[in-house]
C-alpha cells in the first residue's frame, strides 16, 4: 500500500488521499486533517507559493511550533522543487538572522507569537529579507493564503529525481558557526523505508510527536515515515509528560520517540499516577535518540511493559543503528547494527585522515570513527565547499563519532573526534558558544567543555580568561549570552580562569580543563533549562 518507490516525496499526501481520503493525516492543537483535506490545503499553499514566484531551488522557511502548517509547508514546497529551511524555535534572532542571511529564503513563514522576534531578525540582514507569513492568531495570514489561492488542479507537478535538494538543515558548527545540511529527496525516501521496517509502521499506526519538527528525530524519523506509511501523526508542541500521557491514552497511540529526557519525564509521570499509572494497551513501541540512553532507563522502560529501540544517527544521515526491543536489555547501552538502506564502517583514527585506500578496518573490540555510506547521507553543507570536503570523502560520510561493534556487529559508541556534545537532545559545538563568548568585552579567551549532568545528560561549562585590566563577572556573562545563544548552547557553568593549559604549539588542552582550578569563585551556575529538545 505504501506509495510507488520513486523520489516524489510530494506524491506521498495524494497517494494516501486517494486510498485512505478519510483517515487522519495529523492532528495538532489547531485543527485535524484527513488526507484529503491535507491534500486539498497543500494544492492550496502551493498555489500560493507559486504566486509568489518560487521556483525549483528556492528556500523557504519555517520558523513554526509542531504544527501541521510544517508539513503542508514541505510538501507544498516539494511540489514545486524548492527547499524547505526549519528554523529551530529556540534560537534568538540574531542566530536566525544569520541562518537567513546565509540561506536566503524568498518566504519566511512564522508564528504569530513570534512574528516580533522575526521582525528583528529580518532587520539585521545584509541581504534582501524573505516574505513573512504569519502563521495563527486573531488574523492568520496563513489561512487566509490558501483560502485565497484555493486548490489548483492544473499546477504543474514538477519531475523530481533522487539527488533533487529537499530540505535544508542547520546543524551547529566547528568553526563557530552553524552549517546548513542539505539533504535529497533519497534521503527522505531511504530514511523511510529504514524506519518502515525498524518499527513496523502500517497504516494502522498512530505516532505522538512531541519531538520538535525542526529537529531530524521530529521531522525525518518519526513524521515523514509516518506518512510514508500511510499512519496517522499527533503532534504537540512542547513536551509535557501529562499531556503526552493524556495524549496516548485518547488518540490510541500505538508509537512514539524522543530523547532520553522525555522517556524518563513519562516514567516519572507514571509512578506519580499523573494522569494514568500504567502505560495504554494501544502503545506498542517506543524510540530513544538523540543521547545515548542509561541502561537504568532501558530497564525501567521494559519494567512498565514498554518495549524500546534504541536508535543512533546524525542530521547528515539519519537513523544510522538500531537495537531492537529484543536485544535491549541484554545489550543495554549499545546502539545496534546498521540499517538496511546503509553501510557502516569502523576506521581506525590513525589512517581516517589518509586516502580512502589507505584506511584501516578495526577489528571487534577495537575503536573507529563512524563511516558511512548510501541513499540516506547529505549531498553537503550550503555555501561550506571545505566543510563539505572535510565531511564526504568519496562516497564514505565522516560522522566524527567513535566506537566499537562485538562479532555481532552491534555498535557501541566511546567518544567523539569532533567536540560536540549533546544537551538534551541538541547538538552543541562547543566552537560556536566559545565564538560568542570572546565578543563579550572583558573575555580574552574562552574554552567550553561537556560535563555530565543528571537531567540532561550533558552541559557545558565554559573557562574563560578576562582581558588585561577588566574582571569576568559570571553571572554578567551568563545574562549578557541569553540574548546571543539558545538556551541549550549556554554553559550551565562559568569557571573564571587566570590561563588556559596549552600545549607547546599553544593549541588549548583541554583534556586538563577538568583539572584547571580557578582563580577565583566562579559563582555563575544555570541550571533552569527549559523544556526537554528532543
Amino acid at each position: 500500500m505504501s506509495p510507488p518507490l520513486n523520489h516524489d516525496v510530494a506524491q506521498w499526501i495524494a497517494h494516501w488521499a486517494r486510498l485512505r481520503p478519510h483517515a487522519l493525516a495529523w492532528s495538532d492543537a489547531h485543527r485535524r486533517c484527513d488526507y484529503a483535506r491535507a491534500a486539498h490545503r497543500i494544492e492550496a499553499l502551493a498555489r500560493w507559493l507559486d504566486d509568489q514566484g518560487i521556483a525549483a531551488g528556492d528556500r523557504v522557511a519555517v520558523w513554526l511550533g509542531n504544527r501541521g502548517a510544517v508539513l503542508e509547508t514541505l510538501f507544498a514546497a516539494t511540489r514545486l522543487g524548492a527547499v524547505s529551511l526549519p528554523v529551530n524555535a529556540r534560537l534568538t534572532p540574531e542566530e536566525v538572522t544569520f541562518q537567513l542571511d546565509d540561506s536566503t529564503p524568498k518566504v519566511l513563514l512564522v508564528e504569530s507569537a513570534w512574528q516580533e522576534r522575526a521582525v528583528a531578525a529580518c532587520a539585521r540582514m545584509q541581504h534582501p529579507a524573505p516574505l513573512l507569513l504569519v502563521v495563527g492568531g486573531p488574523e492568520d495570514d496563513y489561512e487566509q493564503a490558501l483560502t485565497r489561492a484555493g486548490p489548483h488542479p492544473d499546477l504543474p507537478w514538477r519531475e523530481v529525481g533522487p539527488e533533487d535538494p529537499m530540505i535544508l538543515m542547520y546543524t551547529s558548527g566547528t568553526t563557530g558557526k552553524p552549517k546548513g545540511a542539505l539533504l535529497p529527496t533519497r534521503k527522505a525516501l531511504y530514511n523511510s523505508l529504514n524506519a518502515e521496517r525498524i518499527f513496523d509502521l502500517s497504516p494502522a499506526d498512530r505516532v505522538l510527536v512531541a519531538a520538535p519538527l525542526f529537529h531530524s528525530l521530529g521531522l525525518q524519523i518519526l513524521a515523514l515515515p509516518s506518512i510514508f506509511a500511510g499512519a496517522g501523526l499527533v503532534l504537540q508542541e512542547g513536551f509535557n509528560a501529562t499531556r503526552a500521557w493524556n495524549a496516548i491514552a485518547a488518540e490510541e497511540i500505538t508509537f512514539y520517540g524522543g530523547v532520553p529526557t522525555m522517556h524518563q519525564r513519562l516514567l516519572d509521570a507514571l509512578a506519580a499516577g499523573n494522569p494514568i499509572d500504567a502505560p495504554p494497551s494501544s502503545l506498542r513501541l517506543c524510540f530513544t535518540a538523540g543521547a545515548a540512553a542509561p541502561p537504568a532507563l532501558i530497564r525501567a522502560l521494559h519494567q512498565r511493559g514498554l518495549p524500546i529501540i534504541q536508535g543512533y544517527g546524525q542530521t547528515e544521515t539519519s537513523i544510522l543503528t538500531c537495537l531492537d526491543s529484543a536485544h535491549a536489555l541484554s545489550k543495554a547501552g549499545s546502539v545496534g547494527r546498521p540499517v538496511p538502506h546503509g553501510r557502516l564502517r569502523l576506521i581506525d583514527p590513525l589512517t581516517i585522515e589518509e586516502e580512502i585506500s589507505l584506511w584501516q578496518d578495526v577489528e571487534a573490540g577495537q575503536v573507529g570513527e563512524v563511516v558511512v555510506s548510501g541513499p540516506t547521507t547529505m549531498l553537503g553543507y550550503w555555501n561550506r565547499a571545505e566543510a563539505t570536503a572535510e565531511t564526504l570523502r568519496g562516497v564514505w560520510l565522516r560522522t566524527g563519532d567513535l566506537a566499537t561493534r562485538d562479532e555481532e556487529h552491534d555498535l557501541t559508541l566511546v567518544g567523539r573526534i569532533r567536540e560536540m556534545y549533546i544537551s538534551g537532545g541538541e547538538n552543541v559545538y562547543p566552537a560556536e558558544v566559545e565564538a560568542t563568548l570572546v565578543e563579550h568585552p572583558d573575555l580574552a579567551e574562552a574554552a567550553v567543555v561537556a560535563m555530565p549532568d543528571p537531567e540532561w545528560g550533558e552541559v557545558g561549562r565554559a573557562h574563560v580568561v578576562a582581558e588585561k585590566g577588566h574582571v569576568a563577572d559570571s553571572k554578567a556573562i551568563l545574562d549578557w549570552l541569553q540574548p546571543r545563544l539558545a538556551r541549550f548552547k549556554q554553559p550551565k557553568k562559568i569557571v573564571v580562569c587566570d590561563a588556559l593549559p596549552r600545549t607547546a604549539s599553544g593549541k588549548v588542552q583541554k583534556h586538563r580543563l577538568g583539572a584547571t582550578t580557578p582563580s577565583r569563585p566562579h559563582g555563575g551556575d544555570r541550571g533552569d533549562r527549559g523544556n526537554a529538545a528532543g
